[in-house]
């Protein structure tokens, strides 16, 4: 197994392509031919981390988040992000990221917080656009089934719980080939007119080079004409923060403890409380203050994230319980999940789960 590979499950689970355009997900550092020694997942891939993968005798080190997230002009061991990079490349430790990709996955962090919540009908909060495509190409009737087969178990044809979906009308298509086409039907230089049937697929962004590559193989014609459009669909699988239901509700100082106990942590700093009964909860993973009217709109009565500014809690004007349980909190355990995925998928040799506490936040 190579580094290649690792980087294909991780895909394959929180597909990259529905990273945030800032963010700096999949291969950080390394060669993604090295031969795979021993993987290691964490939260943050500090140094301390790298010295625990060199103890350990692991070679690549999977992270939730990036340490390559903003540019760098040079290398010089002057801050704890060159001295990661440095030691990683002294001792060729690989580093994959996820962080966004999993943000905006439907199993991803969000998730994981409704989870460890017991929260039920969770949905996407801010489910993301220009993730939903469309594939349309042209081929004769006969030929139809097969391609739509092929092209179903290719990821064609799905749109939010339904899948094999396809629209098709019939039409009359016209080519005339030169003297180096090779046509199925017709002659080389004749104009030819023949009932063609036109084809439609939705399929998610994330599966479009591998229908292509479908239809490349399976299409009947030697030259084909396909076009593929993005659509403005809302997908529902993908998209930040997510909502969900308490079986029971509850009051809004219950509920704080209620998180403190389930979710690991001490001190929750949080808006007025508006003596509301807590039943709809709104959660959203690290850095969510640019999400607190979607939550608000949402009918929440309690959000869930972290680093809220002070003017931010202003903004709960007693419509909603604004809650901050730290940004290390509400994502801790994303590195479980990734690693009983891994554990799952690798049984060849043990996955380790890094016992390094990264939180830099320390309370006294």
């Amino acid at each position: 197994m190579i580094v290649k590979d690792i980087i294909k499950l991780l895909d394959d689970k929180y597909p990259f392509c529905y990273a945030e355009d800032y963010d700096n997900v999949g291969l950080i550092i390394g060669d993604e031919q090295n031969k795979v020694k021993g993987i290691i997942v964490c939260l943050d891939a500090i140094e301390s981390v790298v010295n625990e993968a060199i103890e350990k005798k692991c070679n690549v080190i999977v992270s939730f988040h990036p340490i390559i997230f903003e540019g760098l002009k040079k290398i010089t061991n002057s801050n704890y992000v060159e001295k990661t990079i440095h030691k990683c490349i002294k001792n060729n430790i690989s580093i994959i990221s996820i962080h966004t990709a999993m943000d905006n996955s439907v199993i991803g962090v969000n998730k994981i917080i409704c989870d460890k919540l017991k929260l039920t009908e969770t949905e996407i909060l801010i489910p993301k656009k220009g993730t939903i495509k469309k594939l349309t190409t042209y081929l004769p009737e006969k030929n139809l089934e097969d391609l739509k087969n092929k092209l179903y178990i290719s990821g064609a044809g799905t749109i939010g719980n339904y899948d094999q979906c396809s629209f098709s009308v019939k039409g009359i298509g016209t080519f005339k080939g030169n003297s180096k086409s090779n046509p199925v039907i017709g002659k080389k230089g004749d104009y030819t007119k023949i009932e063609e049937v036109k084809v439609t697929f939705t399929f998610p962004k994330h599966k479009e080079l591998e229908i292509l590559q479908t239809l490349k193989i399976n299409h009947p014609y030697d030259e084909y004409a396909y076009e593929i459009i993005t659509t403005e669909n809302i997908n529902k699988d993908i998209g930040l923060g997510m909502i969900g239901k308490l079986s029971k509700s509850m009051s809004e100082k219950k509920f704080i403890d209620y998180i403190k106990n389930k979710m690991n942590t001490k001190f929750i700093r949080h808006s007025e409380l508006t003596e509301r009964n807590i039943k709809t909860i709104a959660v959203l993973g690290g850095s969510g203050s640019f999400a607190i009217n979607n939550a608000i709109s949402a009918n929440a009565d309690v959000y869930i994230t972290s680093d809220l500014k002070y003017h931010d809690f202003f903004k709960a004007n007693k419509k909603i319980l604004l809650t901050d349980i730290g940004h290390y909190e509400s994502e801790q355990y994303t590195k479980n999940a990734i690693h009983t995925y891994l554990s799952e998928k690798i049984t060849n040799f043990a996955i380790v789960l890094s016992e390094t506490y990264s939180n830099p936040v320390k309370y006294s």
